[in-house]
């Protein structure tokens, strides 16, 4: 199977784990990550202004290149999945972002937002199937993990249709396939506080050591996530209560792919 995948500009610098193990395991799976030609940086935040036009344009260009060539997008990054997929619905049902995108980017044909955007674990769910992934595994991981899953999977639900936005499960169906015992706990779908973190350090400190220590209490060994965001705010205010890491690298390990 072959996809267009969007990478992202934090997977070519600082979370090159993300997109690293991500493939090594995608090849595993036989699954072909096919990067887009040309991609530009997403923007990294949704802009909430309607009249906002220029900041979405980059996400444009992705869904009408995916269009073009095979009609899906693979995202990972937890940001630019929040950011393309909601420029993507804008694209569908604003009429007026819709004339504006396409007026100023003159493409042959007007993008209405046909592309189906994917991400990394809605591929292994859907496409591959975790009854597979658990068939591939040769190094069952045999030690308790938390989920942490944060805010722009799962929110705003209307639009994402990611997962149950108070009680989601396919991080811990993900952890079962490769061996793990998932762990949960009652902040793996609060925020971290990594937004604010330069208005106001304390506050990304308290939730992070909140959220870990939530999962430490539980008896998760350590916690994943597929947001770089996330990872480094838990990873440097989380105070070492637990190891956090990229649930593509316990797949990899799964899968025998990691070196």
């Amino acid at each position: 199977m072959k996809i267009c995948y969007y990478p992202g500009c934090t997977l070519k610098t600082k979370a090159k784990d993300l997109d690293v193990y991500a493939r090594k395991s995608a090849e595993a799976l036989g699954v072909e990550m096919e990067e887009i030609e040309n991609w530009q940086c997403c923007g990294a935040v949704y802009p909430m202004a309607r009249d906002e036009i220029a900041t979405k344009l980059s996400a444009v260009r992705a869904l009408d290149y995916a269009k073009h060539h095979g009609g899906k997008l693979l995202t990972l990054c937890s940001a630019c999945h929040n950011v393309i997929k909601r420029t993507n619905e804008d694209m569908r049902s604003d009429a007026n972002i819709s004339l504006k995108a396409n007026n100023y980017l003159k493409l042959d044909e007007p993008y209405k937002g046909e592309t189906q955007v994917v991400h990394y674990l809605e591929m292994l769910k859907n496409e591959v199937g975790f009854d597979k992934i658990r068939e591939k595994v040769v190094r069952p991981l045999n030690r308790k993990v938390g989920a942490y899953y944060g805010c722009l999977l799962l929110r705003p639900s209307g639009v994402m249709a990611f997962d149950n936005p108070e009680n989601p499960t396919i991080l811990e169906d993900f952890i079962r396939a490769i061996g793990g015992t998932p762990v949960v706990y009652p902040f793996r779908n609060e925020c971290c506080g990594a937004y604010v973190a330069l208005k106001n350090a304390d506050l990304p400190k308290k939730r992070s050591e909140k959220v870990l220590e939530s999962a430490r209490e539980k008896g998760a060994e350590e916690v994943i996530t597929a947001c770089p965001l996330c990872l480094y705010n838990l990873q440097a205010n989380g105070g070492g209560i637990l190891p956090v890491r990229y649930f593509t690298e316990l797949l990899a390990e799964a899968l025998g792919v990691k070196e």
